[in-house]
């Protein structure tokens, strides 16, 4: 068994046979000062006086860290050579992700800097590498008080509280070189499109070259069964037919193999291998449809912390793992909420047929400063261009909760949601966008509400005249300064939150014990929670025109104590009768 971390591939849907993994023990050290490039560290790092396990953060444990307080700097270094084999090849250092202004030097040479704590990022190391070893820096920097920086839900305060958790600063995914020739492939576009059979590539070169040519097979199970070859064009695009199309779902989640190569005369100069799930997703007035089959979405939030190693899953069948245990409770997928999640995680949501909606980061970013609207934008298009490939995201959420917002910046935060909807749908027109869940929508394709009411009656009530034809008053309005409903499905994706610990239950219930934090008055005993979950979950599932729900959240997180499993991902519910609840059937589907 490796001691390496993270062994595994970080970019499963563009695979090339040449990568080296650079996780493992790295020489680190804090700079409270954000003074290290001033005493030449990224010339001389000799005096880093600690030791970091990459790719985990420096506040988590796996680290070998665990220093919680605010990190404004720090620093990392170790060396590195490239194989012998790679020969006269480009050379790529990629990083995962790297929380959040993050510089990088080879051997006292600069090779680029990179904005955005979620988002990965590619420099071209070639001009500065060496033969024998080479020494690579990188510094990030993280102020997450700004409010220039989105943070997601790392807490502002020195400590956790509410449903704020512990921070992430630095590398936080695996860091990993990769060999590609001097014309290579650099991206590819896939687009299912199921009503015609095929998928429709395009591929990206990463400079314009002629003579070129890509060639593309299509593999189910190893078979070949189609292909296509065209000119290398920069946004040319082509497609590949199925003679026997095999649709990708959450009951049947069939991927087909693709692999790509760059042809130079009779010469194949570049090979990569992916892959791609043919499936639609679709609107028709307020139903959901996959497959042209409508379908009621049944998710879970999911805010992918782990105890050990905070945003960054301990292990890749860590990932797998949370997957499997929401699906073993009736969930068909997650909104994924408030992180930016990393490859292996959709991986393995295609692999598995779990639909999810891609969330990003947003809170902690103030509307009133033009800069953190920016780097939002400049990040979110990243991030949606990393993702858009994957079957089984459905739907985008740019934004959460901007109420505030709203309220304090009402037209500063109306430009910025409406620029943001139409860069998403410049970059991904095939799928939904939920503009700004919650709260305070200005121009979505579905209209979403968060409702943590923990009484049944009252809760189904607020709900009653929500109708196509019930004019301005068909649907529980939480703010203000929401645009109306006008006929999107209907989704409340965020409700329960159930507030249940079964050591502090035994005490008295004092809110501020042990920072004890969740949704509602906390119940006495568990069968109160059963019927508050199942009570909420029906009244959601009868009604004829909500589209879907999402259940507040699949595990606890630190203080917060409402998931469907304890933090550390153990039981704490009966699962058999939590499945009886979430997947019972939807009026909306008949």
């Amino acid at each position: 068994m490796t001691s390496l971390p993270r062994p595994e591939h970080p970019r499963p849907q563009f695979v090339r046979d040449h990568w080296l993994n650079l996780n493992g023990t790295w020489r680190f050290a804090f700079d409270f000062g954000s003074t290290g490039e001033q005493q030449g560290w990224a010339d001389d790092p000799s005096s880093f006086d600690r030791e970091i396990v990459v790719p985990y953060c420096p506040e988590s444990r796996l680290s070998g860290i665990a220093h919680t307080d605010f990190i404004p700097a720090c620093w990392y270094s170790r060396t590195f050579s490239t194989p012998s084999e790679w020969g006269d090849q480009r050379v790529l250092i990629h990083f995962g992700a790297v929380d959040y202004d993050c510089t990088v030097w080879v051997n006292g040479t600069k090779v680029g800097r990179h904005y955005g704590g979620s988002a990965s990022f590619t420099f071209d190391i070639t001009d500065a590498i060496g033969p024998g070893d080479n020494v690579l820096v990188v510094r990030a920097l993280d102020d997450l008080r700004s409010g220039v920086q989105p943070g997601g839900k790392q807490s502002k305060q020195l400590h956790s509280r509410g449903c704020h958790y512990t921070r992430t600063t630095g590398i936080w995914q695996t860091v990993w070189l990769e060999a590609v020739p001097e014309v290579n492939l650099h991206s590819v576009r896939i687009v299912p499109d199921l009503d015609g059979s095929r998928f429709i590539l395009t591929p990206s070169l990463n400079h314009d070259a002629n003579g070129y040519t890509i060639r593309t097979t299509l593999l189910d199970d190893g078979r070949d069964v189609g292909g296509a070859e065209a000119p290398a064009l920069n946004g040319g695009a082509f497609s590949i037919r199925l003679k026997q199309p095999r649709t990708w779902s959450p009951t049947d989640p069939h991927l087909y193999e693709i692999r790509l190569e760059l042809l130079h005369g009779e010469t194949v100069v570049d090979t990569v291998t992916t892959y791609a799930g043919l499936r639609k997703f679709h609107i028709e007035g307020h139903r959901f449809f996959l497959n042209n089959e409508p379908i009621f979405v049944r998710f879970v939030l999911d805010q992918g912390f782990y105890p050990d190693g905070i945003w960054t899953a301990p292990s890749d069948e860590d990932l797998k793992r949370d997957i499997e245990l929401s699906m073993a409770v009736g969930f068909n997928g997650a909104r994924l909420h408030q992180k930016v999640f990393e490859e292996r995680f959709h991986y393995w949501a295609d692999r598995l047929g779990y639909l999810t909606w891609g969330e990003f980061y947003d809170w902690g970013m103030d509307f009133g400063q033009p800069q953190a609207i920016h780097n939002q934008q400049r990040e979110w298009a990243e991030v949606v261009t990393r993702d858009r490939n994957h079957p089984s995201i459905v739907a985008w959420t740019p934004f959460n909760e901007t109420a505030g917002q709203a309220r304090n910046h009402f037209e500063v935060h109306r430009r910025c949601i409406e620029e943001t909807y139409a860069l998403t749908k410049r970059l991904d027109p095939t799928r939904p966008v939920n503009d700004a869940s919650g709260y305070a929508h200005v121009r979505t394709d579905i209209y979403t509400v968060h409702d943590y009411e923990q009484e049944i009656e009252t809760f189904a009530a607020k709900y009653t005249t929500v109708a196509l034809d019930a004019g301005d008053g068909a649907h529980y309005q939480h703010s203000d300064v929401s645009v109306p409903y006008s006929g999107q499905p209907y989704v409340i994706d965020e409700y329960g939150g159930t507030w249940w610990s079964e050591d502090e239950a035994k005490k008295e219930q004092d809110a501020d014990r042990k920072g004890s934090w969740g949704y509602g008055k906390r119940p006495t005993e568990i069968e109160e929670v059963y019927r508050r979950i199942e009570g909420l979950t029906k009244a959601i599932t009868d009604h004829l025109h909500i589209a879907g729900y999402t259940y507040t959240q699949l595990t606890d997180i630190e203080q917060e104590q409402n998931g469907i499993y304890h933090y550390d991902r153990s039981p704490k519910f009966d699962s058999g009768r939590l499945k009886k609840a979430f997947a019972a059937p939807a009026a909306i589907e008949s």
